[in-house]
């Protein structure tokens, strides 16, 4: 195939005008073009006073490749299509008794296990949580009662935390073997949108994503894998620096020479047994803030201009950043069109806000995180945990703040910025269930956070009209934006540093940050499993 790139096409067009766009720019007749594959489609609103144009990415398979190409030799926009398809790197020897063990059932442990089980190896799934269709009830009960279930919530059960999210499916990883197209090709196979193979921002939203991942556990289970719910993993059994199975909380052990780590972000018990395992572990930097909130149509008007509203274009979304005179680095996180600030704690008595929309995003707010960054020389020292006990004082801080009963603590954005207590809503109506409590948020964070946030938020309102309106809402707090903890990994083997066969993976071991990049993780490691099994 021959691809071509910044390919323009009207917001309107129609299957013929990208024919025949893709027959103008190759120069060829139409009798000789095949067939059209979108690969890739983005919008460019840079002149959005006067016209928004897709621009695109296309693979086109024509009669006489060699020569349009050899015709086109010089066109910087023209190329040889790259082989994007994936290729497995093993297969499992029929005599094979051993099965490899897979902790954790979110994005990176189940493209792991949906790996090893297409290569034959027969995988055994441990997630601490349940089912999604239970965990979804689970979730449901903290957002409208108050009541927390810990093994089964935002954080923990069947999808992981992102199936809680908007369902964002872009990164900016590099992904040379293109495992990122794997994974959006075996979401699409199990129920998500074709869209999601093409458009620059693909989301499939937490309704869709529930049949989505449990048709994958289908897959799993009829090639041979076993995937076992509320099945806790609280300790390792490790000889001589090499992995020998696991401990399940129930006493049972299963063994392996062969465990895949992907906990998420949440699994602070997992973490600590780690360390008491002489786990090679080190800090990581991570980012704490709030949620804000916004009418979708303010974010809309700001960023598509008169196209606003237009169908093609959907909600429309941002990404900002601001360098601080402190040197702080303040910027936004999870953005969420059309969508709602959610209760995202997995512990009793704390308090943790996340962001998601549905498939539709058609939700009156826009939200995202505005988050600080932080490091572990400076902000959080005192060894490879320290970040988690940070994140757990500021948690418990906000469960405090927000009245004990899981609602959050809220401040008008005006009234932060002025440095005074926030008593009644305007027009902005916060989207966090059970309810926000409204108040003083000066004290939920460190002070260099609040100084670094209340800088930028003039300055993003000076590159999105309105974005520090004084009804716009903030709410506490944004504390797990990715792991504070890096469980350390050989770059070759992908295995643990100081211990054999413990591949640690995906957003809790450090080494993801969304569902995307997660997945592709999960490849990576499957396949160093799967040749070391091999």
């Amino acid at each position: 195939m021959i691809r071509i790139t910044g390919l323009q096409l009207a917001l309107d067009y129609t299957h013929d005008a990208l024919h025949q766009a893709v027959v103008r720019r190759l120069g060829i007749d139409a009798a000789e073009l095949v067939d059209v594959t979108l690969f890739k489609r983005s919008y460019d609103a840079r002149r959005k006073g006067r016209v928004i144009v897709f621009v695109c990415v296309v693979d086109a398979t024509v009669r006489d490749e060699a020569a349009v190409l050899q015709r086109l030799a010089h066109d910087r926009q023209v190329s040889l299509a790259p082989d994007t398809s994936y290729h497995p790197v093993a297969r499992a020897p029929s005599q094979l008794t051993e099965r490899p063990l897979v902790i954790g059932f979110g994005p990176c442990g189940l493209f792991a296990a949906l790996l090893l089980a297409q290569m034959g190896f027969r995988p055994i799934v441990l997630e601490r949580g349940r089912e999604v269709r239970r965990r979804t009830r689970d979730t449901w009960a903290l957002w409208r009662q108050h009541i927390l279930t810990p093994e089964s919530n935002v954080q923990f059960g069947e999808g992981g935390a992102g199936l809680f999210s908007d369902g964002k499916l872009y990164s900016q990883i590099k992904d040379p073997k293109f495992y990122g197209r794997k994974v959006m090709q075996e979401f699409v196979r199990a129920g998500a949108p074709a869209e999601i193979l093409y458009v620059s921002k693909p989301h499939i939203g937490t309704f869709r994503l529930t049949g989505v991942v449990s048709k994958m556990r289908e897959e799993i289970v009829a090639l041979g894998g076993e995937v076992r719910f509320e099945s806790r993993v609280t300790d390792l059994a490790v000889e001589h620096g090499r992995i020998e199975g696991v401990v399940l909380a129930d006493g049972e052990t299963l063994h392996s020479h062969h465990v895949v780590l992907a906990p998420g972000h949440s699994s602070r018990d997992t973490l600590r047994m780690l360390e008491q395992r002489r786990v090679h572990l080190e800090a990581k930097p991570f980012a704490i803030g709030f949620r804000i909130e916004h009418p979708q149509s303010l974010i809309d008007a700001a960023r598509l201009g008169r196209f606003a509203g237009h169908p093609q274009l959907g909600a429309a979304d941002y990404k900002l950043v601001h360098h601080a005179r402190n040197g702080r680095s303040v910027y936004s996180f999870c953005m969420c069109p059309g969508g709602t600030v959610v209760a995202a704690t997995s512990e009793a008595g704390r308090v943790v806000t996340n962001g998601m929309s549905q498939y539709s995003r058609n939700e009156r707010n826009a939200n995202a995180g505005l988050v600080v960054a932080i490091d572990p020389a400076t902000d959080f020292p005192g060894g490879p945990l320290a970040g988690v006990a940070l994140q757990e004082t500021l948690e418990s801080a906000a469960y405090t703040q927000g009245g004990s009963d899981y609602s959050a603590p809220g401040q008008l954005v005006g009234d932060f910025l002025r440095g005074e207590r926030s008593t009644q809503l305007g027009a902005v109506v916060p989207s966090y269930t059970p309810g926000v409590r409204l108040g003083d948020l000066s004290q939920s964070l460190p002070a260099y956070a609040i100084e670094a946030l209340r800088e930028a938020l003039p300055a993003f309102g000076r590159q999105i009209r309105g974005f520090d309106r004084d009804d716009a809402v903030l709410t506490a707090v944004e504390s797990r934006t990715s792991s504070p903890v890096r469980v350390t990994r050989d770059a070759e083997s992908l295995q643990s540093l100081n211990v054999r066969g413990l591949y640690p993976c995906g957003e809790g071991a450090g080494y993801a940050g969304g569902i995307l990049s997660a997945g592709v993780d999960g490849i990576k490691v499957a396949e160093a499993v799967a040749r070391s099994l091999s």
